[in-house]
């Protein structure tokens, strides 16, 4: 089995932890990124297997797959424990619709923040407006990290046990701090279950990949304000 991932690339962080999780061994290969040409030049494997030229790919034999809820998905059904889904229908669709929210809901303001992590723009404007809009998208990510308190209401994880939910909320949210977004304190019950998920090996290792990844390709984080 072989992973063609990003070293800064949310969605293949998040395979990266299932499949840790999930004690299943795979071949790493990261593509070609940089802040001033993106993904460029794609990597052959990833223009083969993937008509959306995106990472994460994951190649298991005969079988490649590309988008991390199906990946997701794949490794459940390949590997079953242990389980990242709940048991019952209800139970999963709430899970599935977690995951929704991270990759869809959640990370919609947090796009507005990723200008951050780029060299700054030569017109003032075009700053001015980039910084505007990263004002707005931290009010909407501090009241999802409102709603997100809310519902754990004091449990461990999202979803009963360590789930596809809490992956991707964390990718998520792990985001959010990188990019001097609102702070976690605020919101207890989420920031002590972000503690709990760093303190995970497979969780911890890709939080520490990315902070190094960051240093070397996103030199302009060092510039900014730090998150509380």
């Amino acid at each position: 089995m072989k992973l063609y991932a990003g070293r800064l690339s949310l969605f293949s962080r998040k395979v990266e932890i299932a499949l840790a999780e999930k004690g299943i061994a795979v071949e790493r290969e990261f593509v070609a990124f940089t802040q001033e040409r993106g993904y460029a030049p794609k990597h052959p494997a990833v223009l083969a297997h993937n008509p959306k030229r995106q990472v994460p790919v994951l190649v298991d034999g005969d079988l490649a797959l590309f988008d991390s809820t199906v990946i997701f998905e794949y490794l459940e059904e390949l590997c079953p424990q242990p389980p990242l889904y709940p048991v019952t229908p209800k139970e999963r669709a709430r899970c599935r619709l977690l995951e929704v929210d991270a990759d869809e809901i959640l990370f919609a303001p947090v796009r507005q923040l990723l200008f951050r992590t780029e060299p700054p723009a030569a017109d003032p404007g075009v700053h001015a407006g980039r910084v505007a809009s990263a004002a707005e998208a931290e009010a909407a990510i501090a009241a999802r990290f409102a709603d997100l308190d809310a519902r754990l209401a004091g449990a461990d994880f999202f979803c009963g046990s360590l789930s596809v939910a809490d992956i991707a909320l964390f990718m998520t949210v792990l985001f959010t701090q990188r990019l001097s977004g609102p702070p976690l304190d605020p919101h207890p019950q989420l920031a002590a279950w972000y503690r709990r998920l760093l303190a995970r090996p497979a969780f911890a290792r890709v939080a520490a990949e990315i902070a190094e990844a960051d240093r070397e390709l996103s030199p302009a984080l060092s510039a900014a304000p730090s998150a509380g």
